[in-house]
């Protein structure tokens, strides 16, 4: 239990850590995409506003224009590569590539039919950022490269990703050291509550076997009596609880399987469903099952049997008068048994607190109505062989436990 708690806590820190670098990854992508696509969209305003051309740069030493951007300066000029395509009415195109060197005039009527087939003001045509605007009665595209603000957003963000990697590397490491000390205070409860079920059992024994052998003794000399058989049967009953309390402390202890071996399990659930027929039949209800055959599992026989037993018993006790039980062994990609049962209130049932230990439905907890750890052992048993074990609601009116092992 410890080492699953662990597990999870380092799960937990490691998907928030990764959640959080995704989202800043997101962020940063976003924005900066966002920031090159304006300054190339308001060079490409200045640009269809001159005809083409860049303004000519202020003196060296003159002011800045109020309406210039911070980052457009005198060697803006020679740093832009572009180029401009003008379609005239009849469709023929005039291509001035004058100020860049990577573009055939071929390549530029392809790109720029591309752009007039998106019909749309601005965008991407491969590394160059384009705007379509109307001068003179024609229409005419400004083709900017954008592939070195790109190439150095590539390096930008790879140089993030290694940073980022390296310190996830140092703190995923980080995590797995401290997680010792964080789960330290659970540990330490956890061991103290095995240690008092485990104590608590062989100190109860005892006194509950001479109890049990007293009363023999006194029914013996004073014949029946219906004080001493009320004495046996919460005798009997209180010792039931002692041996599934030292049931489970033993599972808790020995998380490992000892016996394991090759078995028949669907001869296994067969006759444990067998044993329970005419039980559920003396209780007014009907038990069925579609097993099946010849499923083979490698598992403690015994620990299968008692968890097929378990299941079939809370379902003999819970189904509602005169209603019906139903167990299904389906192979799939691992054997899988199902058990179900009729229960008009399984809308009110909180499925995930039935694996509590002690915990009960019928909070009057009167006579009869189970300890509360039958569905603990099973969850500890499914837990044992690797499974897993819930409860659902298969239908309206219907509980139901999946077994998968």
């Amino acid at each position: 239990m410890i080492y699953r708690l662990r597990r999870r806590f380092i799960l937990i820190c490691t998907g928030s850590l990764l959640a959080v670098f995704l989202i800043m990854m997101a962020a940063i992508q976003v924005t900066h995409s966002i920031r090159q696509n304006k300054q190339l969209d308001v060079l490409a305003d200045i640009l269809s506003e001159n005809d083409g051309r860049f303004p000519m740069p202020s003196p060296k030493g003159g002011r800045r224009s109020p309406e210039q951007p911070d980052f457009i300066n005198a060697e803006t000029l020679f740093t832009t590569r572009f180029y401009l395509v003008t379609v005239e009415a009849d469709g023929t195109m005039q291509i001035d590539t004058e100020h860049v060197s990577d573009v055939s005039e071929e390549e530029a009527a392809q790109t720029a039919a591309e752009v007039l087939r998106k019909d749309k003001e601005r965008g991407w045509c491969g590394d160059y950022r384009y705007k379509l605007y109307e001068a003179d009665g024609m229409q005419r595209i400004i083709f900017i490269s954008g592939k070195m603000e790109r190439t150095a957003s590539r390096g930008f963000m790879q140089s993030i990703l290694i940073v980022f990697g390296a310190c996830s590397l140092a703190v995923l490491g980080l995590i797995i050291v401290l997680s010792r000390f964080a789960v330290r205070p659970a540990a330490e409860s956890y061991e103290k509550q095995k240690q008092f079920d485990t104590d608590a059992n062989h100190e109860l024994k005892t006194p509950l076997t001479l109890i049990l052998t007293n009363v023999d003794i006194a029914e013996s000399e004073l014949g029946p009596n219906e004080w001493l058989d009320d004495i046996r049967t919460e005798g009997e009953r209180m010792s039931k609880l002692v041996n599934r309390l030292v049931t489970l402390s033993r599972m808790d202890e020995e998380q490992q399987l000892g016996d394991q071996a090759e078995f028949d399990l669907s001869a296994a659930v067969s006759e444990t469903v067998d044993e329970f027929a005419e039980l559920a039949s003396m209780c007014g209800k009907e038990l069925t099952a579609d097993i099946d055959p010849g499923i083979r599992y490698c598992g403690n026989e015994a620990e299968i049997r008692q968890l097929a037993a378990i299941l079939l018993d809370n379902a003999v006790k819970y189904c509602d008068p005169g209603g019906s039980i139903h167990a299904e062994l389906r192979q799939k990609k691992r054997p899988v048994l199902i058990v179900m049962n009729a229960c008009q209130s399984v809308d009110s049932i909180r499925l995930d607190r039935l694996f509590d230990r002690f915990y009960r439905e019928d909070t009057a907890r009167t006579a009869g109505s189970g300890f509360g750890i039958g569905l603990s052992i099973a969850q500890s048993i499914a837990g044992r062989h690797k499974g897993s074990i819930r409860a659902v609601k298969t239908e309206p009116g219907v509980i139901g436990f999946i077994v998968k092992l």
